[in-house]
């Protein structure tokens, strides 16, 4: 048996609604119809929004369903399938002269489609934040490491940008695709903690910063932006985690120049609670990230 016929494909049922406009053509439909009209109410026939994302997404990856469809198409809407027909038609003899686009390279491709124009500027901070933290280190004599202060929360704006429906200009569009959701905001988020990482990674070695200090709480701030986020917003959820870290970590540690507590080797494996947790919250409320309130 091949994967594809392991695969559950949608019914013909389904298939016919999506194809006519999300209503049923039976009888029974159309009397629900003519009664929710004269009500004044909508009618109850449409497909559900989850429906049509995930049949959106199956027909993606699936030829055999997209023919189906096709077909159905063809059987439901004579004209729409005329008109297209008609297009192609002028379309076809052209197409030879338009040039192909570019391939792209293997190694470009996370990048490209994983991350978001709209992060560039913010990633692009968060690389000087990251020099000015080891400049700092280098020129003071205190015991505490900017590095190690700002590591944790250095990917959250990050993160924040990459799902911001005030950040983004294409986010109506973006959302509108059945892949947003959960699944956009993880390759984003991915995309944002591959150059965070890096970044603190070179700062570490330079500064003498160990990886173990701040890897866990950098992905504990990360999970629990998105975790919140799924709640009020990821945008919101990023600036009120800053703040109070800013204010119950950062400032006294500047102002006693010593490493604070949650940033030693006994607090790692709070940090590491804080991250599963975060990771659970995510999982449990994965449908949130398809609402418009995350956006915020």
């Amino acid at each position: 048996m091949s994967v594809e016929d392991q695969v559950e494909h949608p019914s013909d049922r389904l298939i016919g609604r999506y194809a006519r406009g999300d209503t049923e053509d039976t009888e029974e439909s159309e009397d629900t119809d003519r009664e929710a009209g004269q009500r004044g109410t909508g009618s109850g026939s449409g497909i559900a929004h989850d429906e049509v994302w995930a049949l959106e997404a199956h027909l993606e990856s699936c030829a055999r369903c997209r023919a189906r469809l096709a077909a159905a198409t063809r059987r439901a809407t004579p004209a729409v399938t005329a008109l297209v027909d008609g297009v192609w038609a002028e379309l076809t003899p052209q197409l030879p002269a338009i040039a192909p686009m570019p391939r792209r390279r293997r190694w470009a491709l996370p990048l490209v489609s994983w991350a978001s124009p709209v992060m560039v500027p913010w990633l692009c901070m968060t690389v000087l934040v990251t020099l000015i933290a080891v400049l700092l280190d280098s020129l003071s004599g205190q015991g505490v490491s900017f590095v190690l202060l700002l590591a944790p929360v250095l990917p959250v704006f990050g993160v924040a940008a990459s799902w911001s429906r005030g950040l983004d200009p294409a986010y109506e569009l973006i959302a509108g695709t059945p892949r947003a959701g959960l699944q956009l905001v993880l390759r984003r988020t991915t995309s944002v903690l591959v150059v965070v990482i890096s970044a603190l990674l070179v700062a570490g070695w330079v500064t003498g910063a160990g990886v173990a200090p701040w890897l866990l709480p950098c992905l504990a701030f990360t999970t629990g932006a998105l975790a919140l986020g799924g709640l009020i917003g990821v945008r919101r959820a990023a600036i009120g985690l800053v703040a109070v870290w800013a204010a119950v970590i950062v400032a006294p540690t500047a102002a006693m120049s010593r490493t604070p507590v949650a940033l030693q080797a006994d607090a790692l494996p709070v940090w590491g609670a804080v991250f599963a947790l975060g990771v659970v919250v995510v999982i449990a409320r994965r449908g949130a990230y398809s609402l418009l309130g995350v956006h915020r």
